[in-house]
């Protein structure tokens, strides 16, 4: 594939994004487009998901992948590729790999969650498990590259890259023509690079929204200052948005075409990733997720129609549990509470039974009998309720100080 060479390093447009798109026939889904009734409810205005979590590979990734790889001259294909990622990346490189005929070795870290490797192997690379923190891994998967021949494929810092993350702006505008505001997730900002240079040829009065974890937010100071600038991130669940520089083409293009980037928090992001699943029978990703925390953050800060773009469903189960238990914690459906009790035959009988006509659901009990601040005739009960609302915890925890039991926290 040839990019336009006229401008800067970043020059792309919509002719090449175009071009890509006709690469991606028949390689990349055109993903589905759903309606949301109670995002639309929050927001006064239709509110769209563009389901890039049903993507091949369950992610976006595979369209840069796919575009970069294919795009390669015949020598640089036969000395192979190499990429560094603890997960989406990892599988769009290799299924494009494996569909063009091309040798991929992908570097993962050694903590990666066991299916995401486990799904890197099945679509055809090899895998190497190398270093604790991506840095790590990116530094080894480049020295390979460097050793070997074998072309690096960057995340999201080639333009080939955003051209083919840019397919996703051209079928927006096809499935949902009366768009007013685009939201999307950004890491390194390939995806929200690349839609924007398609959306903003075709529909200047769409407005773009970039998304961040609050927790690995470097867009904004390096917006402030022009240029991107390394951050110290710190642990978040969306770990597919992660990422402490931006990269170099992509900041030149969302400084330029972005209109916003804003940020959101751990406690949003399992809200979000909760209400996908429940409302929209969606599995999202944290990362996936973060265009739907930006709109439950400040609904009426999105003028609509609006389309979020969930861009990536690859969680772990043994992850989503834990998410969604915050998430529930964070809407207020989970309740902790400590009690004193007397120390007699019932006692946890009887208060079960009240908890019982309170409607609140017991998922954990622990009594303790040998705390040296309790009293002789006492026992400590630690309580876990699932509740129907930061309403009814108010009343669970109201009847039963009411019914003489010494509520603690």
């Amino acid at each position: 594939m040839s990019f336009s060479t006229s401008g800067p390093l970043h020059h792309l447009i919509l002719d090449d994004i175009r071009g890509a798109q006709k690469m991606l026939s028949g390689v990349a889904r055109t993903t589905a487009m759903e309606g949301s009734r109670h995002l639309s409810s929050l927001v006064g205005a239709p509110v769209h998901l563009k389901c890039e979590n049903l993507q091949r590979t369950g992610s976006f990734k595979l369209r840069g992948a796919y575009v970069r790889i294919a795009g390669l001259r015949p020598e640089e294909r036969a000395a192979g590729v190499v990429a560094a990622s603890a997960g989406n990346h990892a599988q769009g490189v290799a299924l494009a790999s494996s569909l063009l005929g091309v040798h991929s070795t992908v570097f993962m870290p050694m903590g990666a969650p066991l299916p995401k490797v486990a799904a890197t192997r099945h679509y055809g690379a090899e895998v190497i498990l190398h270093g604790t923190v991506v840095d790590e891994t990116l530094a080894a998967a480049q020295a390979y590259a460097a050793e070997t021949g074998a072309v690096f494929i960057h995340p999201f810092d080639h333009q080939d890259i955003i051209a083919g993350q840019g397919t996703v702006g051209l079928e927006i505008l096809e499935q949902c023509p009366e768009v007013r505001t685009i939201v999307v997730g950004i890491g390194g900002g390939g995806l929200a690079a690349g839609i924007a240079v398609a959306v903003k040829a075709l529909r200047p009065d769409v407005k773009i929204v970039g998304v961040q974890a609050a927790a690995a937010a470097a867009y904004p100071p390096s917006l402030a200052v022009g240029h991107p600038v390394a951050i110290d991130t710190a642990p978040t669940m969306a770990d597919g948005i992660k990422v402490g520089r931006p990269g170099d083409i992509p900041f030149a293009l969302v400084s330029e075409l972005v209109d916003e980037v804003r940020t959101v928090t751990e406690d949003e992001l399992s809200s979000a990733l909760l209400l996908c699943l429940e409302r929209a029978k969606l599995v999202v990703e944290p990362a996936g997720a973060s265009p739907v925390a930006a709109l439950l953050s400040d609904p009426q800060a999105f003028r609509g129609p609006v389309v979020a773009v969930l861009s990536g469903g690859n969680v772990d189960p043994l992850l989503l549990q834990r998410i969604l238990r915050h998430g529930m914690s964070a809407a207020g459906r989970y309740l902790s509470l400590r009690l004193r009790l007397t120390d007699r035959p019932g006692a946890l009988a009887s208060l079960l039974g009240e908890l019982s006509v309170l409607d609140a659901n017991v998922l954990d009990v622990s009594h303790v009998r040998t705390d040296p601040r309790l009293g002789l005739t006492e026992v400590e009960v630690e309580l876990h309720l699932e509740t129907k609302g930061p309403e009814h915890c108010k009343e669970v925890a109201s009847a039963l100080r009411e019914a003489g039991y010494t509520v603690m926290g």
